[in-house]
């Protein structure tokens, strides 16, 4: 397994790699939206990220600033060994649904109270997510729900070879 390589960081950026483990949580002032089916269903600027080393930002949301209807509970769970059990939403907008595309910790593991009733959204599966006015990429890989923008260096987990990490 190869050590990743630490991309330099220029003024205004953050490194992945400057993130702790276990995850930290934080309030930012950010302007999040996104779009699905053509459908503006979000549009916040109450937003809290968790960082953890190696990951872009995952952005958790008011499941309240929601469309009505956006987001319908859906199949399936996991268990994340720092913020608790998860479950799953369908996220629905402009007449798409975007199956177990979201996900929130109900009742989240101490230090991880900020979640709860918030929700992050895997940005690959909608049409459009941004924050501050960019168009986030999403993390690479199918399994990480990180968003990256302008601001933020790795390498990723999620890209070809970094399983090991």
């Amino acid at each position: 397994m190869a050590r990743p390589i630490r991309l330099p960081v220029s003024p205004g950026q953050e490194s992945v790699w400057d993130y702790p483990r276990p995850p930290r949580i934080e309030r930012v002032d950010k302007r999040v939206t996104i779009d699905l089916g053509g459908q503006r269903i979000l549009d916040t600027g109450d937003v809290v990220r968790v960082l953890e080393t190696s990951h872009p930002p995952v952005y958790y949301v008011p499941i309240a600033a929601f469309a009505d209807g956006a987001l319908v509970p859906a199949r399936g769970s996991s268990f994340c060994e720092f913020k608790g059990a998860a479950r799953y939403f369908d996220v629905v907008g402009g007449g798409l649904t975007a199956e177990g595309a979201a996900w929130n910790y109900p009742t989240p593991s101490p230090g991880y109270e900020l979640l709860r009733d918030r929700v992050a959204v895997y940005a690959g599966r909608m049409d459009r997510c941004t924050v501050d006015g960019e168009i986030v990429v999403p993390q690479p890989g199918g399994f990480y729900g990180g968003w990256i923008t302008s601001e933020i260096v790795g390498p990723f987990k999620g890209e070809p070879g970094t399983m090991g990490w």
